[in-house]
């Protein structure tokens, strides 16, 4: 029964990891759509602005992702 417990944590630890991508992924849409909507009568600068801090949102959002994705196969 011993031998069978770091199975079952390996295969837990992967399904862990299904979800966390699920998620991810879910999130990402979701502020997708929420990215996409345009606000009337904004200034040139202003557009300039709101694709600067998408651009950095998703770098950061990215990275994140990367990072659990990491910490979670050290696990394995």
């Amino acid at each position: 029964m011993d031998d069978d417990l770091p199975e079952s944590v390996k295969e837990c630890l992967k399904i862990l990891d299904d979800c966390v991508d699920f998620l991810s992924d879910l999130e990402r849409n979701l502020d997708d759509e929420k990215e996409d909507e345009l606000a009337p009568d904004l200034k040139l600068h202003q557009l300039y602005d709101m694709t600067e801090d998408v651009a950095e949102s998703a770098k950061i959002k990215r990275a994140e992702s990367n990072l659990m994705r990491r910490q979670i196969g050290d696990t394995l």
